[in-house]
């Protein structure tokens, strides 16, 4: 169940950093409203996860792959350039969560 929260708590944390581009600076207000109850709910369900994840598994898996997420997600929505250097750094990322979710043996 904790690896679903942290599923769960990723794409909060997409829809967070996406919002708070669309939020202008959080002179908009349903987009800031939005973005402000995707923080939250990142936080709670990650905080859910966390009761059973290691903290540092949980937080980098979340951190690294809502970066991910937010970049490919960047590019379509905001027509953001994805270059090599990007792509390489993808790559360590997701390797990096893969191997520790294998480290934790969860």
């Amino acid at each position: 169940m904790a690896w679903i929260y942290l599923g769960v708590a990723i794409v909060f944390e997409i829809a967070f950093a996406l919002g708070t581009n669309a939020t202008k600076g959080f002179t908009k207000l349903w987009p800031s409203v939005l973005t402000v109850l995707a923080a939250a709910g990142g936080i709670f369900t990650l905080s859910r996860a966390l009761t059973t994840l290691d903290v540092g598994v949980g937080y980098t898996i979340w951190t690294g792959l809502g970066s991910v997420g937010t970049v490919v997600l960047g590019a379509v929505i905001y027509k953001e350039r994805i270059t090599l250097p990007k792509l390489l750094s993808f790559a360590a990322i997701i390797a990096g969560a893969v191997t520790l979710k294998l480290a934790a043996g969860v």
